[in-house]
């Protein structure tokens, strides 16, 4: 395990390990990975894997285990993972003090 550079929710582990659950997966970590697009030149996803590759780092946060690529890293220290209820729905928030995340920054516009 390394220092926490990926911030996990109380709130979010709850519903992590509650998905987790239901998918038969409470064993497994949580995969983070990011690709090109959107605002802010970032999109994020999540996935369930039983273990870390040779590549990942690990971290843990209240019960759940996050696994990052090394190489990915440089764009994700300090992303903090939480879930959100709106009026709109609810969900889980990505947060990276690495990328302006502010909307309307881009010719696609959001939404």
């Amino acid at each position: 395990m390394v220092k926490q550079d990926i911030i996990v929710t109380k709130l979010a582990a709850e519903k992590i390990q509650e998905m987790a659950k239901e998918e038969k997966k409470d064993k497994y970590g949580l995969k983070l990975f990011v690709f090109p697009g959107g605002c802010s030149g970032l999109q994020y996803g999540m996935d369930f894997e039983k273990k870390a590759s040779k590549d990942d780092l690990t971290f843990e946060q209240h019960g759940v285990k996050v696994f990052v690529e090394k190489d990915l890293m440089e764009y994700l220290k300090g992303t903090k993972i939480d879930f959100v209820e709106t009026e709109q729905g609810s969900g889980f928030k990505i947060d990276n003090p690495n990328v302006d995340n502010s909307c309307g920054s881009c010719s696609t516009g959001c939404g």
